[in-house]
């Protein structure tokens, strides 16, 4: 299929030149907005009581063991994996270490609201919810072009490094965190299988609706 010229494109930009290239107010609200709702999307799952992503299988095993929440768990673990970006040589943005700090505390906030509910039914509707939701809120920050999260970063700079495929890559890394966390008593479940599935597919379906088209006069630059 040929790209027509007046599409936006999602960009590799550094951290001084994505905050130069145009429309940052829009950007910036649409980067908080899905990153509130990224740590709301984790908050359905887990009160689904139903499996979690793979990562949150890790978190979920962790906080069996140290006494901390969930959504502090995130932050800890997206600042640890912030330290392998150095080693990679990834860069960071206002959106990386906005990611590492915002979907933590969107999901303590939200699971303090929010109760496990006993019907199987409202829980299976959690659990879709989540996921559904969990796809938009990874398009909107993804396509603000504030910089990659830390999760992200970390499997991109792997797949560079190493020249596997992102694919390979991504995988490699999932079925790590899951069957540690598995390992601490993390929460496995249908809901892991289904987010495996379906994220993919649901950013990519929604991602061209929220991609920020950036100045074309800045893309080829690098800070």
């Amino acid at each position: 299929m040929i790209r027509r010229a007046t599409e936006p494109q999602l960009t590799d930009l550094g951290p001084v030149v994505q905050l130069r290239a145009g429309r940052l107010p829009r950007r910036l609200t649409q980067l908080y907005a899905g990153l509130v709702l990224y740590g709301v999307s984790l908050a359905l799952m887990v009160r689904s009581d139903l499996g979690l992503a793979p990562w949150d299988v890790l978190h979920s095993g962790f906080i069996r063991h140290v006494p901390i929440t969930l959504g502090q768990a995130v932050i800890l673990f997206s600042f640890l994996v912030l330290l392998l970006w150095f080693p990679l040589r990834e860069v960071p943005g206002i959106g990386t270490v906005s990611n590492a700090l915002v979907v933590g505390l969107a999901a303590d906030a939200t699971l303090a609201l929010l109760d496990r509910p006993d019907a199987v039914g409202l829980r299976i509707g959690l659990l879709v919810a989540g996921v559904l939701l969990n796809g938009l809120a990874t398009a909107l920050y993804i396509g603000a072009q504030l910089g990659r999260g830390p999760r992200d970063g970390l499997m991109t700079g792997l797949a560079r490094t190493t020249g596997r495929s992102l694919r390979l890559v991504r995988t490699a890394l999932e079925v790590t965190v899951v069957v540690i966390g598995l390992l601490l008593g993390g929460a496995l479940g249908v809901g892991t299988v289904l987010y495996a599935l379906a994220i993919g597919p649901l950013t990519q379906w929604m991602l061209p609706s929220w991609l920020v088209r950036v100045d074309p006069s800045v893309v080829d630059r690098r800070a």
